[in-house]
């Protein structure tokens, strides 16, 4: 929906259905936070600087330390290694070229509706 340029009153309707206002975690937000996950994006705030594995559409493949990040998925990684997989068929004989092609980027914007999957690092208890 839409949002107002600011601070809404909590007599809004948009405090009436019991919305958070938007916001964007960061760094300083996880020392603060408690170590439990209790809806999806508390598995993205855990992993704040930390690195993370992020597939996105069309074949991108992002590995990269996260930054930022928001409730759209919206993403700011650093130090990033980028992916991507083309696959290309011959019309005349039906043959599958699989090419890919990798950079590295030192900051990137990844914006949320690209996003297909989120990994976490893997932690050991």
């Amino acid at each position: 929906g839409l949002r107002a340029p600011f601070p809404l009153p909590p007599s809004s309707s948009a405090y009436s259905l019991n919305r958070r206002p938007p916001t964007l975690a960061v760094m300083s937000d996880v020392k603060s936070a408690s170590q439990t996950v209790e809806e999806p994006l508390d598995l993205i705030r855990l992993s704040l600087d930390e690195r993370i594995f992020v597939k996105c559409r069309g074949g991108r493949v992002l590995r990269g330390r996260l930054h930022a990040y928001d409730q759209h998925l919206n993403m700011v990684l650093g130090k990033v290694t980028e992916e991507i997989t083309t696959v290309d068929i011959d019309e005349d004989t039906f043959e599958e070229t699989v090419k890919m092609e990798k950079r590295v980027v030192e900051l990137l914007f990844v914006r949320g509706d690209t996003v297909v999957l989120v990994s976490p690092p893997l932690r050991t208890v």
